[in-house]
């Protein structure tokens, strides 16, 4: 296979996952009940033999800095090999925070050089997906493409939230993009962008400087249809699942996909790797769960213990239930605790968030409640479905007894 760089766009927040990337990046946000949205594209190019990549992080990064170490996790160290994240800078030259998703690959131009690649691929870090990027390199190369993009294909309900594409039907796998749109209404192309682009490395160099004069500088919106115009742009067809996590409800979604007798997601298969030596993992004691537990499909991990009731739903490490609580079509992140009496319904707890004896959270019929980390819920509160509270809070700062959908506690 021809010398490949990998650029992975993980620095980011959106408004859209609230509470839950107040403290954090999008692509360190918790998934599965014990690894990292990340993990799924490092895992991706790992399983690809694609050993040198670049993480652009911006937003709050330590956490993306500490899970991703060295690449180790992911067998990117050694002479050829390397996982580096790369922040905003400043140098000699005008720098500034990355202005967008073509800007912050142009902004690092020098290390791409660094590393002479032949091709370059530019991921997004927040997609739940399995591909072997070389079947899509491939495809690239025998196409003798300037671009190949990765499309799936998404209902006409939803459509409208990605870019879209119509692709010729000259491969099965795939063929040259006849039309593109990024974000349209009411349109009836369905194939959507997974935000995966293969790149001739001159070609992506010369681009990205035209477009740092422009006032825009996005792949979807800009780069794509730059490109279009002159050169040889292709689109690859993925078939397989694709979970996208940019809203809470997408995020709740795509992780559900994971139990069942028969789940979407199946993360065993796909040997999906994470960073085992992340504090909020390593030296935990196995899991435990108690006489008069009960569970019904869920995921947990090392660390758990579980003496209530668990439905349908996902613990990270260190959660704990206690005897008489109630967990239901729930997620609870690292070292989350149900006091006794207490149930939880349709609801995401984040890390170190506390449910005290008594308190009824969430509807199945409503809204997803969702509690910001660090959080702990008072004794007999009622917080019914669609409620978000902000982090960090006590319980003091409960001034009600009852929370109704579509309240936000701060």
């Amino acid at each position: 296979m021809a010398q490949v760089l990998a650029m992975i766009l993980a620095g980011g927040r959106v408004g859209e996952l609230d509470v839950l990337t107040f403290f954090r990046p999008k692509s360190v946000l918790p998934y599965g009940g014990l690894y990292r949205v990340i993990d799924f594209p490092m895992s991706n190019l790992m399983h690809s033999d694609i050993e040198n990549v670049g993480i652009l992080s911006q937003y709050r990064p330590f956490e993306l800095i500490g899970h991703i170490a060295n690449g180790e996790p992911w067998d990117m160290t050694g002479r050829h090999r390397c996982a580096v994240i790369l922040p905003p800078f400043q140098g000699r030259g005008a720098s500034d925070w990355y202005k967008g998703t073509a800007d912050a690959v142009y902004q690092n131009i020098d290390f791409i050089r660094l590393n002479d690649p032949e091709i370059v691929v530019v991921l997004s870090g927040d997609h739940i997906y399995r591909m072997d990027y070389r079947k899509l390199i491939e495809f690239h190369l025998e196409k003798n493409a300037d671009l190949t993009v990765a499309f799936t294909r998404v209902s006409p309900e939803e459509s409208s939230r990605f870019g879209l594409a119509s692709i010729d039907e000259e491969d099965p796998r795939g063929g040259r993009l006849t039309e593109y749109r990024e974000k349209p209404k009411n349109s009836q192309l369905e194939w959507a962008s997974l935000t995966i682009y293969v790149f001739r490395t001159e070609l992506l160099i010369a681009t990205l400087k035209e477009n740092a004069a422009s006032p825009s500088h996005e792949f979807g919106k800009d780069i794509i249809p730059m490109l279009m115009e002159k050169h040889r742009v292709y689109g690859y067809k993925h078939s397989g699942y694709w979970g996208y996590t940019r809203t809470i409800q997408e995020y709740y979604r795509t992780s559900m996909d994971l139990l069942g007798n028969t789940p979407k997601v199946d993360i065993r298969s796909w040997e999906l790797r994470t960073n085992m030596a992340d504090s909020h993992i390593r030296d935990r004691q196995p899991a435990f769960v108690g006489p008069l537990a009960s569970l019904e499909d869920v995921f947990f991990h090392c660390g758990c213990s579980i003496r209530g009731r668990v439905a349908r739903s996902i613990l990270f490490p260190g959660v704990t239930v206690e005897e008489g609580a109630v967990v239901e079509d729930s997620i609870l992140f690292f070292d989350s605790t149900v006091r006794s009496g207490a149930v939880l319904t349709h609801t995401i707890a984040d890390t170190d968030c506390v449910i005290s004896e008594g308190a009824d959270i969430g509807d199945p019929g409503d809204g997803l409640t969702v509690i910001g980390m660090e959080t702990t819920v008072p004794e007999k509160v009622r917080i019914r479905g669609g409620v978000t509270i902000h982090p960090k809070l006590k319980t003091g700062s409960f001034s009600k007894k009852e929370y109704l959908g579509g309240e936000v506690v701060q």
